[in-house]
């Protein structure tokens, strides 16, 4: 049953993240010409769904794919992690670079800092997405904490 909660949170906080990405984005990181740009061209949205998307694929990959007893320590997780938060910045990086240029805007610096922000909510829906789907891999269960 605890199982069943902890994966129906995670589900339920990447909706409302994916419902409410203004609001999340820009709460942490507000920049006038560059928010306006973003929230103009519907970016939030796409650059939600390109990071919860790579966070739970890559959960996914590590308890089901993986799932090898060579592979199930913490610094393995760990290193899932890292490549989480280098992965969703940089895809969502190209993509609203594209789109700003497309719009003959320069937010360099500003993208710059979303990115790193970005980095941050990548982290926290990768460990959301482990915490609500590792109960169900048979190698990889115990990790990052053991039950």
């Amino acid at each position: 049953m605890r199982n069943l909660i902890l994966l129906a949170f995670g589900i339920v906080f990447t909706i409302l993240f994916l419902i409410f990405p203004t609001q999340v984005y820009e709460n942490f990181y507000f920049s006038q010409g560059f928010s306006d740009a973003m929230y103009n061209g519907s970016m939030y949205i796409v650059v939600a769904i390109i990071t919860a998307a790579i966070a739970w694929v890559a959960a996914v990959i590590y308890y089901y794919v993986i799932n090898s007893v060579k592979f199930d320590r913490w610094w393995h997780w760990l290193i899932i992690l890292v490549i989480t938060i280098l992965l969703a910045p940089t895809v969502s990086w190209a993509y609203t670079d594209y789109d700003m240029a497309q719009q003959n805007y320069m937010y360099d610096k500003e993208t710059f800092y979303f990115e790193l922000l970005n980095m941050c909510v990548a982290a926290v829906l990768f460990i959301i997405a482990s915490f609500s789907i590792r109960w169900w891999s048979s190698n990889c269960r115990h990790t990052p904490i053991p039950q």
